[in-house]
C-alpha cells in the first residue's frame, strides 16, 4: 500500500507524487490540517477556506479513482511524525509519497518526517512539482544560487531549449480499498469563513482552473505586457490562488501558453513571453528560500539593511491596513484586498513602496499583513515582492527608486476606474483630481481624509535614512 501526502497540490492531473504513488501500487491519501502551524504562518482565513474547499471536490475525484482522501489533524508540524506514522503502520503502508515544499519550516517537517518513517522500515518518496526547475538546477559558474533575476533567467530558458519539463500523465482507477474517504470540514477552528462574494469570486476545483487558464491563453495573454499594468482590465491570468494551493501546476501553464505561441517561449508573441517570464520569477524566489534560509526567518536577504531606521507609527499602520490614508490608489488597493482576498501586482508594489519608503514602516509588517489576508498567499513571492519593494532583498529595487503613487495612479488608472470603483466616495470628482483630491482641497466635501504623510518630504526622509545605513563590514555580516 501507497500513501500520497497531498499538501499544495491539490489537483489529479500532472500531480507528480500521486502519480508515482499509484504506479507503485494501490494508494490512499492523507491531508493534514494543522491550525496551530496556519496561525503561526500567518495563512489567512479565505486560503484556509479555499484549501477546503478544493479539498472537498478532490476527495470526489480521488474517489472516482478509488483513492480514499483520510484527514488526521496534526496542530503543528512537529506532531506530523508521529500522526503520519500512526497512520501508515495502521494501514501497512510500505511508502509515503510527497511534492516538495519550500522553506525552514517545511523542510524540518519533511526530514522529522522522513527519519521518523525510515526507523519503521517505510519508504519516503519526494519529488520537485510546484516549480519547473528543482532548487539546485540553476546555478552560477561558481555553484552557487543566483541573486539576480535576469541571470537565473538566462539558464532557466537554456534548460528549457533543451527540454521542457513534462507533463505527468493522470492516475489510473485502481480496485476499491476496504477504506472509507474521511469528510472534509467545511471549516477550521480559529479561521472563519470568508464572505459568500469572496467564495463566488474564487471557485473551487480543477475544472475552474483550467478554464481560467483556458480563458486567459485564449485571447488576453496576447496583450498580457500591456494590460497586466492597469488594475480596471481584466488583465491577468487570476490563476495565482489556484498555482498557490497546486489546483494547477506551473508545468501547465507553461505547456498552454507555449502552445498558444506555437512552440515559442523567448520570441513570437511578447504577451506569452512576458507570461513565461513571471513564472520563472515564481521559482526565483522559491530558488532563493532554499539558498538563503534566512528569508524564511524574517530576515532581511540584505543584510545590511537591518540596521535600518523604521519608524514605530502604529497610527500609520492602521490607516495603511484600513485603507484611509488620503492617497487613493493606496486605499483603493488595500479595499480590494480586503474585500477579495487579492490584489492587482502593480497595486502590491505601489502600497509596499508606500508603507516602506514614504511611512517608513518596516517591511515585516507589510508582509505579515498580506498573509493574513492573501488567498493567494505564498511566502517566497510574498517575501520576495516586499523585500524588492523595501530595497532589502535580491535583486531589489534601488533605494532610491521610490514609486510616486499619484503619478502610479495617473499612468495605470488614467481615468480613475479602479479609484471610483473601490473609493465610491470619490466618484463625482474629475479624472485629474481623483487621483489626489487634496491638491484640490477636496477631500473634506468628498468625505475623504486628507494625505497622512506629505510625499515629498517623505520621499527625502527615505532617502535619509538608506543614505545613512553602516557599511555591510561594520554590521558584521556578508552577502550570500
Amino acid at each position: 500500500m501507497q500513501l500520497i501526502w497531498l499538501r499544495s497540490d491539490l489537483r489529479l492531473h500532472d500531480n507528480t507524487a500521486l502519480a508515482a504513488a499509484c504506479e507503485q501500487g494501490p494508494t490512499v491519501a492523507v491531508y493534514l490540517i494543522s491550525p496551530q502551524q496556519w496561525q503561526r504562518h500567518d495563512d489567512a482565513a479565505c486560503k484556509v477556506d479555499f484549501w477546503l474547499r478544493n479539498l472537498h471536490i478532490l476527495s470526489k475525484t480521488l474517489g472516482e479513482l478509488h483513492i480514499p482522501l483520510l484527514i488526521r489533524v496534526a496542530q503543528t508540524w512537529d506532531q506530523a511524525p508521529r500522526v503520519l506514522l500512526e497512520l501508515c503502520q495502521q494501514h501497512g503502508i510500505q511508502a509515503l509519497h510527497c511534492n516538495d515544499e519550500y522553506g525552514i519550516n517545511e523542510t524540518r517537517r519533511d526530514a522529522a518526517v522522513a527519519e521518523a518513517l525510515a526507523g519503521a522500515d517505510i519508504g519516503f518518496n519526494h519529488y520537485t512539482d510546484q516549480l519547473l526547475f528543482k532548487p539546485g538546477s540553476i546555478l552560477t559558474k561558481s555553484g552557487s544560487v543566483f541573486q539576480v533575476f535576469s541571470q537565473f533567467r538566462k539558464v532557466c530558458y537554456e534548460h528549457l531549449h533543451r527540454a521542457l519539463p513534462a507533463i505527468v500523465a493522470r492516475p489510473k482507477a485502481q480496485a476499491p480499498l476496504p477504506i472509507k474517504a474521511d469528510t472534509v470540514p467545511q471549516l477550521v477552528e480559529g479561521f472563519a469563513t470568508p464572505t459568500q462574494a469572496l467564495q463566488t469570486l474564487w471557485p473551487a476545483g480543477e475544472d475552474e482552473a483550467q478554464r481560467r487558464l483556458d480563458t486567459f491563453v485564449d485571447e488576453p495573454i496576447e496583450y498580457y505586457q500591456n494590460e497586466r499594468d492597469i488594475p480596471s482590465r481584466p488583465g491577468t491570468s487570476q490563476l495565482s490562488a489556484y498555482l498557490a494551493a497546486g489546483v494547477i501546476s506551473p508545468r501547465q501553464c507553461l505547456h498552454a501558453a507555449i502552445a498558444r505561441n506555437h512552440g515559442e517561449f523567448e520570441s513570437g508573441n511578447v504577451g506569452v513571453a512576458t507570461w513565461v517570464n513571471e513564472l520563472c520569477w515564481r521559482d526565483f524566489y522559491k530558488h532563493i528560500l532554499v539558498g538563503y534560509p534566512r528569508v524564511s526567518r524574517h530576515k532581511a536577504f540584505r543584510q545590511e539593511t537591518e540596521a535600518l531606521a523604521w519608524r514605530d507609527a502604529p497610527e500609520d499602520l492602521k490607516a495603511w491596513q484600513e485603507g484611509r490614508t488620503g492617497i487613493p490608489i493606496v486605499d483603493a488597493a488595500m479595499r480590494q484586498l480586503l474585500e477579495t482576498g487579492w490584489m492587482h501586482n502593480r497595486l502590491r508594489m505601489v502600497v509596499a513602496m508606500f508603507l516602506t519608503k514614504n511611512l517608513l514602516i518596516n517591511w515585516r509588517e507589510g508582509e505579515r499583513f498580506f498573509m493574513r489576508h492573501l488567498i493567494d498567499g505564498d511566502l517566497a513571492a510574498n517575501n520576495g515582492g516586499w523585500q524588492w519593494s523595501a530595497s532589502t532583498g535580491t535583486d531589489a529595487a534601488p533605494y532610491f527608486r521610490i514609486f510616486n503613487p499619484v503619478s502610479q495612479s495617473s499612468r495605470f488608472d488614467e481615468q480613475g476606474v479602479f479609484l471610483k470603483q473601490w473609493l465610491p466616495e470619490l466618484a463625482k470628482l474629475g479624472k485629474k483630481e481623483v487621483h489626489a483630491p487634496a491638491t484640490g482641497g477636496l477631500f473634506g466635501s468628498a468625505n475623504y481624509p486628507a494625505p497622512i504623510v506629505d510625499l515629498g518630504k517623505s520621499r527625502d526622509r527615505a532617502l535619509a535614512a538608506f543614505k545613512n545605513l553602516p557599511t555591510l563590514k561594520q554590521v558584521g555580516g556578508q552577502r550570500g
